[in-house]
C-alpha cells in the first residue's frame, strides 16, 4: 500500500493556492481541504475569494460551506474536522491535498494543538473588560504577576498570547506553559509542505487586481446584505469592514476601495512572516504544477 501523504500549499491571499491545489489534486485524482478561516462560512462567497462554482464541481472540497455566521470556528474545530476529512480520504486514496492561507489552522492539523482548558466565559470577558479598559500596560502586569514563568518566554507586546495566559492561569491556577510541555498527538501520515512565494511587485499587482474583480462581480452588494451580521466575529474581515465603514459615511466608496486594497497587502504581508518562520515550508517562485511537483520530488 502507498504510504499517506497530505501535502499542504501556503501562501499569501492571492498568491494562487487555489489553482495550484486544484491542479494537484486532479494530478492524484483526490480532494482538498480548504484550511481557510473564512471561505468555511456559507454566507461569505466573494469577499473571501471562495472557489468557483465551477472549481469546486472540478473537485471536491472539504471545510467549505460547512457553517453558519453565526457558528464558532477555531483552530480546534478546524484540526478536529480535517483530521476526520483526511481519514475519508484515505479509505480512497493515499495522497490529500490541504490548501489555504491561515497559518493557524495548517499548524493545528500538522501538530495538533495544546490541551488547554476550555474558558469560563464570565472569566473570559471580565479579563477582556478589564484589558479594554486599563490598556496593555495593566495586562502586561497581571501577567507579570501571575504568571512569572511564561512572562519570561512571552512575546510581551503581544496582547492575545498575554490574555490567553492569564485566562489560563486565572482558570486553573497552572501556568500555560503546563498545557504548552504536554505531548501532541503524532499523525500517521507524512506531511509535505509547499509554500507559494512570487515577488512583491507582482502579488501587489494580484492583489489589486483581485479587489476590482471582486468589487465588479458585486462585493458592496454581499457587503450590504452582511451588515446586519457585521457583529459576528467572522465579518471582521478585509473587504468587509472598510465597506461597512463606507456605508457608516466615514469613507467616500473610492477610499474604501483602496483601503480594501491597502489592508489585503498588510494581510499577506502578515501571512508571509508567519509561514516563513515554518522551516518545513520549500518555497516556489509561482504556482506551477510541474515545479511544485518537482520540488516534491514527484514527476507530472
Amino acid at each position: 500500500m502507498a504510504a499517506k501523504t497530505v501535502y499542504i500549499i501556503g501562501g499569501p491571499t492571492a498568491s494562487g493556492k487555489t489553482g495550484l491545489a486544484i491542479a494537484l489534486a486532479k494530478h492524484f485524482h483526490t480532494s482538498i481541504i480548504s484550511a481557510d478561516s473564512r471561505q468555511c462560512y456559507k454566507e461569505l462567497t466573494i469577499g473571501v475569494a471562495k472557489p468557483t462554482e465551477q472549481e469546486l464541481a472540478a473537485v471536491p472540497h472539504s471545510f467549505i460551506n460547512q457553517f453558519h455566521l453565526s457558528e464558532e470556528v477555531n483552530a480546534r474545530i478546524f484540526e478536529e474536522a480535517a483530521m476526520g476529512f483526511v481519514k475519508k480520504i484515505f479509505d480512497k486514496n493515499p495522497v490529500a491535498i490541504m490548501a489555504g492561507g491561515t497559518g493557524l489552522y495548517i499548524k493545528a492539523f500538522c501538530e495538533g494543538l495544546d490541551q488547554v482548558p476550555e474558558i469560563d466565559p464570565v472569566l473570559r470577558r471580565q479579563i477582556r473588560d478589564n484589558y479594554a479598559q486599563h490598556g496593555l500596560a495593566w495586562l502586561r502586569e497581571e501577567v507579570r504577576i501571575k504568571d512569572p514563568a511564561y512572562w519570561l518566554k512571552a512575546d510581551q507586546m503581544n496582547p492575545q498570547r498575554l490574555l490567553r495566559a492569564l485566562e489560563v492561569k486565572e482558570q486553573t491556577g497552572q501556568s500555560i506553559l503546563i498545557f504548552h510541555e504536554q505531548k501532541k498527538p503524532a499523525r500517521d501520515f507524512s506531511i509535505k509542505k509547499i509554500g507559494i512565494d512570487l515577488p512583491r511587485e507582482r502579488l501587489y499587482a494580484q492583489i489589486n487586481h483581485r479587489v476590482d474583480t471582486m468589487m465588479e462581480e458585486g462585493l458592496l452588494e454581499e457587503a450590504m446584505r452582511l451588515l446586519p451580521y457585521r457583529h459576528l466575529p467572522a465579518l471582521r474581515t478585509v473587504g468587509y469592514e472598510e465597506l461597512f465603514a463606507y456605508f457608516d459615511g466615514k469613507y467616500m466608496l473610492p477610499q474604501a476601495v483602496d483601503k480594501i486594497r491597502q489592508h489585503t497587502r498588510n494581510y499577506a504581508k502578515r501571512q508571509m512572516t508567519w509561514f516563513r518562520r515554518d522551516t518545513t515550508f520549500t518555497w516556489i517562485k509561482g504556482n506551477s504544477l510541474s515545479e511544485a511537483l518537482s520540488k516534491f520530488g514527484l514527476k507530472k
